[in-house]
């Protein structure tokens, strides 16, 4: 064979070969080896973004996201120079002189069997993570995933610059910790933001990029440390650092003292974060994404709630029921029936409940043990971790599952919400003692306990608004019999007080339940009913049954109720409901939806301004006494209420300019603090003392302790009581909290041949 023919071969294998790759290339690209993105997807790339919950003042207060989706955007102006030198010294130093193909690289990786690194650059790193996902390990796949790549790369360097394919990269890239995007690891391990990342730091996060479990700073520090050193190097050979600076940056560990992964168990308000959950899914559902045509995704599209959490009162909010919880329980885990565990002896059945209940017995029971054998293995001890009053909130320990069991379900919780009483916005949540340990939320609308004479400042209003009541009217102490419904109210006769008459205010003041009793006869016939729809009136969600125990708070409303229906009293006689959401975007920034809470007027101003004169009676000499002046208020009101033996505490209180409410109990009823100072003056009542007496020191937040109410201009003169010093003495023990038949409204229905004659009014 001639050299001419042998060359002559040799390019017509060449072109056909070539030919070949080309239309192989022309396949791939039309689609006919799996669907690529369109131009479209390519300029709008769809990254599977957390959506972000921001407090009033615009810091971060957590993320709701899927396990691959907890990124949140960034733009490219707000990443530190650092981060983008660092990026490019060390994955694609030629960034900005190729096309999306580094040939140099390529041949490279192809002459060196990809010892001294890949030829993937940067822009097919991005191409490969948003649009074909992990690499295949079978050799032919892996080729056409590379033509694939090197296609999109191609595509996406034409339709994007430099900049926004760098900012796309990080925002995609995966960190340790199962941390995603440059925002999410800069906040994780050093709690910044991108734009105010060191050179070192920096150093540290490209470094993780290579292998995120293998340079793992917080459980490889050595690896991390030398995998950053590594970075700092390239940064000095691509001239983004001195050798001298370098050297520096060396010679310092790694500071992961900051270090926090936010999760659902921490973050500012996680009660509050988990009930606005629910909230924001429902919001979800009923609107659509005009990006997707579907219902947009809380996980995955990249929504910016904005709350009306101030994170400062939500600080002092959770300050406040650290401070009182412990105190509280260290009383219940004195008293006698908790140490000897008699006080489960009549409730067996709700400990099997929750044995059965439990991921130990379903564990077991998947392995095949018979319900004795798991029974058993409940009383066998074992080490656990179990909540704690400490810092750490757990400690370990060695005790049977059945006796966790009892210990956690013994922990008293709480509580606590404030709002503006103007404006309706929620200031700071606290849904209970512990949420990583105890989920159940005590202050959303669904969360209902007896209120007890918390109730009874709507039942006064009600009487002065609609009746003809003063704060002076004359009002008898003694047990009132309602014919109409057989009962008698309160239902047990004997009084602590004598019979009186006592004057309205001090009816209030001191929580009497004759007087409140009084107040529910004289509305009629129809009292119980009147009262009812007077809570409807006043903005109360819950339909409370006409009874007339409803006097005496033996109903069951939320704390977010409550609150919603106090607001009249500092508004001078508007309600307006608590709301939490100010506005919600989508991930451009673009407002979907804004909130407002409107005002709704239920009360006359002078009714308003009269009961918030009565009721700082209760925070000056009455149930509450001594509180306006420990905090040194001009004005305020408040109101503590407390049911049979203590099972249910409340305090509810307000300041001219803001109103707040908290509960204190425990889940199952029958667990109860015991004691002459078990009322909601004394158990509930400090929570809300330890946050204002924090909140008004905080003179950032603008309270003024010398704000006063606003007197209505009908009132020529102030309000003055004819308070008589006989009735500012201390009220019997117990009078609040006394079992006096305030419990269900089937207590008052008395089939006794006593129930068939009034009761003697005095």
């Amino acid at each position: 064979m001639t050299k001419a023919k042998v060359i002559r071969i040799f390019w017509i294998l060449f072109f056909s070969g070539l030919l070949a790759f080309i239309g192989f290339v022309a396949l791939v690209a039309g689609g006919a080896l799996g669907q690529l993105p369109s131009l479209h997807e390519l300029e709008n790339p769809s990254l599977v973004l957390a959506s972000e919950v921001y407090a009033d003042d615009g810091t971060s207060m957590g993320k709701y996201y899927t396990a691959k989706g907890n990124r949140l955007d960034v733009q490219y102006k707000d990443i530190s120079p650092n981060v983008i030198h660092a990026l490019v010294a060390t994955e694609d130093e030629r960034f900005y002189e190729h096309s999306g193909i580094d040939a140099k690289g390529v041949l490279r990786a192809i002459l060196l069997f990809g010892r001294d690194g890949g030829g993937s650059t940067l822009t097919q790193q991005l191409a490969l993570n948003m649009f074909n996902g992990e690499r295949s390990h079978n050799r032919f796949s892996r080729v056409i995933q590379k033509l694939k790549e090197w296609i999109i790369a191609i595509q996406l360097e034409r339709n994007f610059t430099k900049d926004e394919i760098l900012t796309l990269y990080l925002n995609d890239v995966s960190f340790s910790d199962n941390v995603y995007g440059i925002r999410g690891a800069a906040r994780t391990f050093f709690q910044k933001e991108p734009d105010s990342l060191s050179v070192d730091e920096a150093a540290v996060l490209v470094g993780m990029v290579n292998n995120p479990s293998l340079f793992n700073p917080r459980t490889n520090p050595r690896a991390a440390t030398e995998r950053r050193n590594v970075v700092l190097n390239r940064m000095v050979s691509n001239h983004f650092l001195t050798e001298d600076d370098a050297i520096s940056l060396k010679e310092k560990p790694i500071d992961l003292s900051r270090y926090r992964k936010l999760d659902e168990n921490n973050g500012v308000a996680p009660y509050f974060r988990d009930v606005l959950r629910g909230d924001l899914k429902k919001w979800c559902k009923d609107h659509l994404n005009p990006a997707t045509d579907k219902p947009y995704n809380l996980y995955t599209d990249g929504l910016k709630i904005y709350t009306t959490i101030d994170p400062r009162m939500q600080a002092y909010a959770d300050q406040a029921v650290a401070m009182q919880m412990p105190v509280l329980q260290h009383m219940l885990d004195g008293q006698r029936g908790i140490k000897s565990g008699a006080v489960w002896d009549d409730h067996k059945n709700i400990l099997e409940a929750a044995m059965r209940s439990s991921q130990r017995w379903q564990d077991e029971e998947d392995a095949g043990l018979s319900d004795d054998e798991i029974s058993r293995s409940f009383n066998v001890p074992v080490r656990m971790k179990v909540f704690a009053w400490n810092a750490a909130r757990e400690k370990d320990t060695v005790m049977t599952p059945l006796d966790s069991i009892k210990y956690h379900r013994q922990m008293l919780q709480t509580g606590f919400m404030v709002m503006d009483p103007f404006s309706g916005a929620v200031k700071a949540w606290v849904g209970g003692i512990d949420f990583r340990t105890y989920k159940f939320d005590h202050v959303n609308i669904n969360t209902k306990r007896q209120v007890g004479s918390s109730i009874k400042p709507f039942l006064y209003s009600l009487a002065i608004e609609d009746f003809n009541f003063t704060p002076t009217t004359e009002c008898p102490a003694v047990q009132q019999f309602f014919p109409e419904y057989n009962a008698y109210v309160p239902a047990k006769g004997g009084s602590h007080w004598s019979p009186g008459p006592y004057p309205l205010a001090y009816g209030l003041a001191w929580s009497i339940n004759e007087v409140a009793a009084y107040l529910m006869k004289s509305y009629g016939p129809q009292g119980p009913q009147r009262f009812a729809e007077f809570l409807k009136q006043i903005g109360i969600p819950t339909t409370v049954p006409p009874y007339p125990s409803m006097a005496l708070g033996a109903c069951e409303l939320s704390l977010y109720e409550m609150l919603g229906g106090y607001t009249m009293f500092p508004a001078g006689g508007f309600t307006t409901s608590p709301y939490y959401i100010s506005r919600i975007e989508d991930k451009h920034g673009n407002i979907l939806a804004n909130f407002a809470s409107p005002e709704k007027e239920v009360l006359s101003q002078s009714t308003a301004y009269t009961m918030t004169r009565m009721m700082q009676g209760t925070c000056d000499f009455g149930t509450a006494a001594g509180l306006r002046q420990r905090l040194g208020l001009a004005e305020m009101g408040g109101k503590t209420g407390t049911t049979n033996d203590n099972a249910d505490t409340w305090f509810m209180g307000y300041t001219p300019q803001l109103l707040g409410g908290t509960w204190v109990g425990c889940d199952d009823r029958f667990i109860q603090l015991e004691g002459r100072s078990s009322d909601g003056g004394h158990i509930a009542r400090p929570i809300w003392e330890n946050f204002f007496r924090l909140a008004l020191a905080d003179k950032s937040l603008g309270l003024d302790r010398n704000a006063r109410f606003l007197k209505p201009d009908s009132l020529s003169t102030s309000l003055q009581y004819d308070y008589d010093r006989q009735y500012e003495k201390a009220p019997p023990p117990g009078a609040e909290g006394a079992d006096q038949g305030n419990g269900n409204a089937g207590q008052y229905i008395d089939t006794s041949a006593k129930a068939k004659q009034p009761a003697n009014p005095y």
